[in-house]
């Protein structure tokens, strides 16, 4: 096969039922765009049993080959390195270049980033304490994916002519044989696989918080920052499969980036991100980030005033604009001179939980293969780290205890015919050998209030912790 193959299947308006029939497999992967509630999020995308899986190893190349290796690649201990060195292999194959370009994915690289992945980046210090076993990044290649389309009303298997005839037709064979309602009610009839141990908790008492966020305040008097994104962790522990509380999560906490992925059977990621990191289509980048919060309303009237006094805050806009002038920065690193454009700044945004404010950065690119560099420059997100982002990310090192693992990186994929997507892993919950994390922070400027921080926090995770606690705790 020279040429990608494209096998027509039944419209799914999740893929749910396709991602129960695959992911016994290695390393599956569910991109949910959960579009019954945001109709822009058009994808929807299924992986499964990458041929490769880049993840930093020691004093080795970072690369692990489940078959003969497709490609030459130089001796390097950087993962990111050796991804866009993969890339640009991959860009320049005629089958790639040929390809459609309004697939969003025909085969490449997908998979998640940490917020330690930054390591690789830039050199910052590490005095945190790691205590979760999830390597700091791992990232698949992947040579099949389903796709859905919800503004065509499509979903296809995309093969890459790097699937051999006998995974492909067994792959054909479980999606054929896929019953939407059979598989996702034998999924929600057993919840009762999955249960909480014991009530989330903190990793930080209030006055310790307190106590942190008048540092932030001292280091933005003397003129080190202008803002810093502090965060906490909630963690519990649990029994059970995973995929039921993402369900669950799912269903009270639609978002446009919820995504699921499965590292092993006591490892996951359960993603329920409102925000995009950076995309990447035909060319155009586009980054939207997230600064500016409040609560929900309890009646309609509130909701509305709520919405509106979010809209007119001065403090809330000045963060947002910090955040929007360090990407448009971190951008003009790697797009076109002259590309980088804000078509909307301070647009409001609503969620179960929360209303937020969110800008549009953009750019372009000339080639490709450079989605990914975009990307690895751009990386991690300003939204979740402060400005100036080197200095943010020092003092966030300094004063929050734990690493944050997946929260606050990103999860992503960049496809061989140069399309890529990714979000910022907010809302992100972090399964690890029977210990459950989940994370929430906010950007601190000036004339932040430490309560109304403080209590943020709460409002931003409040609705995973709560849900999962009412629902699951033993």
């Amino acid at each position: 096969m020279s040429e990608i193959e494209q096998v027509n299947l039944p419209y799914q308006a999740s893929l749910l039922s396709f991602f129960s029939a695959v992911r016994d497999l290695p390393y599956p992967a569910l991109l949910d765009s959960n579009h019954e509630h945001f109709p822009d999020t058009q994808y929807d995308i299924v992986v499964a049993n990458p041929l490769a899986r880049i993840h930093p190893r020691a004093n080795s190349q970072p690369i692990t080959w489940r078959t003969k290796p497709l490609y030459t690649l130089s001796e390097t201990e950087n993962p990111m390195s050796l991804m866009n060195e993969l890339m640009t292999l991959i860009c320049q194959e005629p089958w790639a270049k040929n390809a459609p370009k309004d697939l969003p994915f025909i085969g490449g690289l997908l998979g998640y980033y940490g917020y330690e992945s930054g390591h690789f980046v830039e050199a910052l210090p590490d005095t945190v304490k790691h205590d979760i076993s999830l390597e700091p990044l791992s990232v698949g290649l992947y040579a099949w994916a389903v796709v859905t389309s919800h503004k065509t009303k499509t979903t296809q298997l995309i093969i890459a002519p790097w699937c051999d005839q006998e995974e492909a037709a067994d792959i054909i064979n479980r999606l054929t044989s896929a019953c939407d309602d059979v598989l996702v009610k034998h999924d929600l009839h057993h919840a009762n696989a999955f249960s909480l141990q014991t009530p989330f908790a903190s990793n930080m008492t209030e006055a310790e918080y307190a106590q942190k966020f008048a540092t932030v305040q001292d280091y933005i008097q003397s003129g080190d920052c202008y803002q810093v994104n502090l965060a906490q962790r909630f963690s519990s522990t649990y029994q059970g499969d995973t995929f039921t509380a993402y369900q669950t999560l799912r269903n009270v906490c639609p978002t446009p980036f919820s995504a699921y992925i499965g590292l092993s059977p006591q490892q996951s990621l359960l993603s329920h991100s409102p925000e995009r990191f950076l995309l990447c289509d035909q060319g155009r980048v586009e980054s939207k980030p997230i600064k500016g919060t409040v609560a929900r309303g309890t009646t309609p009237e509130e909701d509305k005033a709520n919405a509106n006094w979010l809209l007119a805050s001065t403090k809330d806009r000045a963060e947002n604009l910090m955040i929007v002038d360090l990407l448009r920065n971190d951008l003009g690193r790697t797009c076109l001179t002259g590309s980088i454009k804000v078509p909307s700044l301070f647009a409001l945004e609503s969620y179960a939980n929360v209303h937020h404010l969110v800008s549009t950065v953009e750019g372009r690119i000339d080639q490709a293969d450079h989605a990914i560099r975009v990307f690895h420059q751009s990386f991690p997100g300003g939204s979740i780290t402060g400005a100036p982002k080197i200095r943010a990310m020092e003092i966030i090192d300094e004063l929050e205890p734990h690493e944050r693992s997946a929260y606050c990186g990103s999860i992503a994929y960049f496809s061989a015919n140069g399309q890529m997507d990714s979000s910022i892993t907010i809302r992100t919950l972090v399964a690890d050998h029977g210990n459950l994390h989940c994370w929430a922070g906010g950007g601190l400027v000036a004339d932040s209030k430490c309560q109304e921080e403080y209590q943020e926090t709460f409002t931003k995770v409040g609705k995973l912790t709560h849900t999962l606690e009412q629902d699951f705790l033993k």
